[in-house]
């Protein structure tokens, strides 16, 4: 479709140049060539990250076609590394570099740093690969022999690629590039059966009666292989082979950490990718190609003048290992190329290949909710372009709150599954969930497709920063757009009076905005708007008492709150007590439809997780309030455990509020709550300061009339005016960011409510509590299945160290926090380290920005926009 009035070239050699494939009509342009090119493509990106987003771009383009779309994934360890590569990427490696050879049609997507490696040579896979067949005859004891020396690792249980256990006439293996763990049943000597298997539960996932079983690694480990590597180890380095711990492991059948740099020693001579490519090939590249080419030597010839001075590790020459950059571009043109430019050709001549495909830069439609009509820039654009729309959304959950979102539109969207149902359909605004990061504009086509980014992505509202900080957070005015005319207000200095709007005057020749307030008899107070953090919301009830100005009616006040100071402890005592004494909402034993919530979790649950959910469940079914602590580390699946408990709620009739400190972890939690309950009729809202007084003063309607099921929120939802109909259950996360009164609000305004506590690090208090028997408490200690242990390092301030640690992880696609403890100079810090690692994109977090300015800075970190974060 995009590329119709393009021609895509076909002869050796041969190039095409493309212009405007401005955002994802760079993917979509790749899409449409491997459906029309007769052979596989290859697309050429500059790094993982690119590779990764191009992934799932091809994904939804590609739906329902049929077309493989494979990766080759990079080592992501660092040249002449002394670490290796997992094993699960080492499989997919292995599993793409086997399919290439004889794939027919597809695309496959490669970064630049990857094409660069050499490869093991083309015959190493198709000799060292062979077939299982049921019935075939397999000898127990010359198989375990052929699965050592094809890398494969003996355990007691696999799970993970590259392992195999024996179990009487039972053998379990995972081979490389499987979906799923093989179980091999003999009887005797005789393959009896094949079968996939669910390395969790252990039962089996399907039958099969042949399986290709390819080596677990990319060099051999058999005798001859041993052999080869001990006489070309010693000829290429002149010491005492005794010396070098990587001779010595390998010697004795071992693979040590870092072997990759020395595969060359197992071959007489090295492929690369090209090589395994077939004639009928085509190559596509993704921006620029050669600087990163160029680069990425760079790094190579540092690491290896770092590096290559260890007499106990002797490295190899780099063109031994890698191939140059004219060397690469040499065997790129043994096949057609087409080049991919966001930018138009100024004067593309059809004769040379240079064609513009028509895209076009992206309309603006963010979301504006200071305005009465937030979706004016969207409706503008569907209004005056005749277009078909298509909405991505993120998730399921996302996408249901986008269509709930656009009914101020006159016209709803409709539901499409992908792409290729999205293009065969007649309609003109659609929505499907597709995870793209950019989209699209090709008014050629008349298709216009927008992702979640452009809606929200961009925007930042920013406000003066507060120079001193309101006293009570709970009535602080964070914007303008929250006062309306009469509302009662509080002046720090002068006390309670009455917005009346905003005027403009003009002092010494300047003009400035004043919010006018109005006091007791008549008197009025100009304060500039700059000066907002000095006032905040009445929260003693409709008629506020007028405050004279210049009167002493304030100061009094002020001095006798302070002497009503509470005795917290007394009253957490009284608290607990009247919870102990009351009767609570004893909810009803889970049904069909919990288990079917249930089963939606996609992971398998810890022992510890079920144990906890189990006494949650225990807790919500008993007559008397529950109190359970949940303590558990980062990722060990506490968010699922209060899922559970927010389904048993609502399904048992209840409102449930999720009480979160930051703004970031409510979004982020109401988003996690809108996916898992997508396929329920369960009202999920999220109050914050990001939503306009006329959308709070909306939830907490709804949450009064019994509209809304669960509410997430920060201490906005703690807040005097909001009441819920018939709240039964309290999660509270991350309890040790709050105040003990916060907290402790809750339980008084609903002392028979079922309270839930998720926390990593209990605060001594709550602990206390835990111990004495006031509260229960549930420890998460188990990690999810497949969770790969932390390593931690203890070393002296070395600037390779954290060049080298930084580029490690940005090489997999991975984002790093980087901790610095002085505000006063952490810019510089960050300058720094834009200048060690220039490919780094770093942005700057600490405690004394503006508030806005910190949740752009993080929901930029979170989306991947920046993928270092200098942080106090």
């Amino acid at each position: 479709m995009l590329v119709k009035n393009a021609s895509i070239p076909s002869n050796i050699g041969h190039k095409s140049t493309w212009g405007q494939t401005h955002g994802a009509a760079s993917a979509l342009a790749i899409a449409n060539t491997a459906q029309q090119h007769p052979g596989p493509v290859l697309a050429l990106v500059k790094d993982t990250d690119a590779a990764l987003k191009l992934r799932l771009e091809l994904d939804f383009f590609l739906a329902d076609t049929g077309l493989d779309c494979l990766t080759l994934p990079d080592w992501e360890i660092l040249p002449y590394d002394s670490f290796s590569a997992h094993p699960d990427i080492v499989s997919e490696r292995i599993s793409t570099l086997n399919q290439i050879t004889h794939l027919q049609q597809g695309v496959v997507i490669v970064p630049v740093a990857t094409l660069l490696h050499r490869l093991p040579p083309m015959n190493y896979l198709a000799g060292n690969s062979f077939t299982l067949t049921t019935g075939q005859e397999l000898p127990q004891s010359q198989f375990r022999q052929r699965l050592d020396q094809a890398g494969y690792l003996l355990t007691e249980t696999v799970s993970q690629a590259g392992e195999y256990a024996l179990r009487g006439g039972l053998i379990d293996l995972y081979p490389m590039g499987s979906h799923a763990p093989l179980r091999i049943e003999l009887f005797d000597d005789e393959i009896e059966s094949l079968r996939y298997f669910d390395a969790d539960t252990q039962r089996t996932t399907a039958l099969i009666t042949e399986f290709n079983l390819l080596p677990a690694r990319e060099f051999p480990l058999t005798d001859a292989a041993i052999s080869h590597f001990r006489q070309s180890f010693t000829s290429q380095f002149d010491l005492d082979p005794k010396a070098c711990p990587v001779y010595q492991d390998v010697s004795q059948g071992f693979a040590p950490a870092g072997i990759e740099y020395y595969i060359p020693l197992f071959f007489n001579s090295m492929s690369t990718l090209l090589d395994y490519l077939p004639a009928t090939a085509l190559v596509i590249k993704q921006g620029d190609i050669e600087a990163q080419a160029h680069h990425f030597w760079r790094d190579i010839e540092a690491r290896f003048e770092d590096y290559g001075h260890d007499i106990e590790r002797p490295l190899l020459e780099p063109k031994q290992l890698f191939l140059y950059t004219d060397e690469m571009f040499y065997g790129l043109k043994q096949f057609p190329n087409i080049d991919l430019q966001s930018g138009a050709l100024a004067e593309p001549e059809t004769n040379k290949g240079q064609y513009n495909l028509g895209g076009a830069q992206n309309p603006q439609v963010a979301i504006n909710s200071q305005l009465a009509k937030p979706l004016i820039a969207l409706q503008t654009v569907f209004e005056g372009a005749q277009q078909k729309v298509l909405i991505c959304a993120e998730s399921a959950g996302r996408k249901e709150a986008l269509t709930e979102l656009f009914k101020g539109l006159p016209q709803a969207p409709k539901d499409v599954e992908n792409w290729p149902d999205f293009i065969t359909q007649d309609h003109e605004f659609a929505i499907c969930v597709a995870p793209l990061e950019q989209g699209m504009n090709l008014p050629e086509h008349k298709l216009l497709v927008i992702c979640e980014a452009q809606l929200f992505g961009q925007k930042v509202l920013q406000r003066r920063r507060r120079d001193k900080a309101t006293e009570n957070p709970n009535t602080a005015i964070h914007d303008l757009a929250e006062l309306s005319i009469g509302n009662a207000v509080v002046h720090q200095d002068h006390g309670v009076g009455r917005y009346n709007g905003l005027q403009s005057l003009s002092i010494d020749g300047q003009d400035a905005e004043f919010l006018v307030l109005l006091y007791a008899n008549e008197a009025t107070l100009y304060v500039p708007v700059s000066g907002i953090e000095l006032l905040s919301r009445y929260s003693g009830g409709e008629n506020a008492p007028l405050h004279k100005l210049g009167g002493e009616q304030w100061t009094k006040a002020k001095r006798k709150a302070a002497e009503k100071i509470k005795d917290t402890a007394a009253e957490l005592l009284h608290i607990y007590a009247l919870r102990e004494a009351r009767d609570g909402y004893a909810f009803p034993k889970p049904d069909d439809s919990y288990q079917a919530f249930c089963d939606a979790f996609p992971f398998e649950e810890t022992p510890d997780q079920e144990q906890a959910i189990k006494m949650v469940l225990r807790d919500m079914m008993a007559d008397q309030p529950m109190d359970r602590l949940v303590c558990g580390d980062v990722g060990f699946g506490k968010t699922e455990v209060a899922m559970r408990a927010a389904f048993m709620a609502v399904n048992g009739g209840k409102q449930v509020a999720l009480l979160v400190p930051t703004t970031l972890l409510a979004q982020q939690h109401y988003e996690t709550l809108r996916d898992r309950f997508a396929n329920w009729p369960v009202n999920v809202a999220v109050m914050s300061r990001f939503q306009t007084t006329a959308e709070q003063n909306k939830t907490m309607t709804q949450a009064e009339d019994g509209k809304l099921d669960i509410l997430v929120g920060t201490h906005k939802i703690l807040q005097g005016k909001l009441k819920f109909n018939r709240l039964g259950l309290l999660i509270i996360d991350e309890e040790h960011r709050f105040g003990v009164q916060q907290k402790e609000s809750f339980k008084k305004l609903r002392s028979e409510v079922d309270i839930l506590t998720l926390t990593a690090t209990p605060i001594p208090r709550t602990l206390n509590m835990s111990m004495a028997g006031m509260r229960d408490l549930s420890i998460i200690a188990t990690p999810p299945a497949k969770r790969i242990s932390i390593k931690t390092f203890v070393r002296q301030d070395d600037k390779k160290m954290v060049k080298e640690a930084i580029l490690r992880e940005l090489l997999r696609g991975g984002q790093v926090y980087f901790l610095h403890n002085e505000v006063k100079t952490i810019e510089n810090s960050a300058d720094k380290l834009r200048e060690l690692v220039p490919e780094a994109r770093v942005s700057v977090a600490h405690g004394q920005m503006r508030e806005r300015q910190l949740e752009q800075v993080m929901g930029d970190f979170y989306h991947k926009r920046s993928n270092v974060l200098v942080c106090s």
